[in-house]
């Protein structure tokens, strides 16, 4: 899946586990906001996360729910990813040593803080972001309701109208059939459709001809 897709605040807190309210307070405060923020912050689209942030803000529930670390060490990780946020996954580990969160100097076994003999938990980045890529490409998956469907939303590609469970416009579609493509062929072109919504975005664009002819 392409690492840079983006995620509304819903999604988010679909794979976190984390709630709208905590990625507010996260955002104000300026200790996890979202990568992709236009200017017009308050609209519902006005922050987007992309997949790093998704994983970032797994791990962070994770140490929270899970491992009871306290704030001001999950501000040091939010703070750890941000500075590696080109670093690739797997050169990414740290540990638990206690409720401390411990750094490893990246690709490395060598911590960046000494140890003092207390049992260390690693924490590695990649099965996470493994488990995130998984969950968002089933999130991407269409309900069985949304095949053949057009539909529009204020937010999504413009207000223009899409088929259900997509961002593909109807306009999109039509613009093949009047090419001469065949129905097969424009599904070869926008693989996550299928005939059934090829022909449901063709009749919609040719009503709307009838209508304003």
């Amino acid at each position: 899946m392409n690492e840079l897709y983006a995620f509304t605040p819903d999604q988010v807190c679909r794979l976190t586990s984390l709630s709208r309210g905590q990625l507010r307070y996260w955002d104000r405060t300026g200790f996890f906001s979202p990568t992709l923020i236009d200017e017009f912050r308050r609209r519902t689209f006005g922050r987007i996360y992309s997949f790093r942030d998704v994983v970032g803000l797994r791990t962070i529930a994770i140490l929270r729910k899970e491992h009871r670390v306290p704030l001001q060490e999950l501000r040091r990780v939010g703070e750890w990813l941000h500075e590696r946020h080109e670093a690739p996954w797997s050169s990414l580990k740290f540990a638990l040593r206690g409720r401390h969160v411990v750094f490893y100097e990246p690709g490395s076994d060598t911590p960046l803080e000494p140890g003092t003999g207390q049992r260390v938990l690693p924490i590695a980045l990649e099965p996470i972001a493994h488990e995130m890529r998984a969950a968002s490409q089933k999130l991407r998956e269409r309900l069985p309701d949304q095949i053949g469907q057009v539909v529009r939303n204020r937010y999504v590609v413009r207000n223009a109208w899409v088929l259900a469970g997509t961002r593909i416009p109807t306009k999109a579609i039509w613009s093949f059939h009047e090419a001469g493509y065949a129905i097969a062929e424009i599904v070869r072109e926008y693989p996550r459709l299928t005939e059934d919504d090829v022909r449901a975005a063709i009749d919609f664009e040719a009503g709307k001809q009838l209508k304003a002819s």
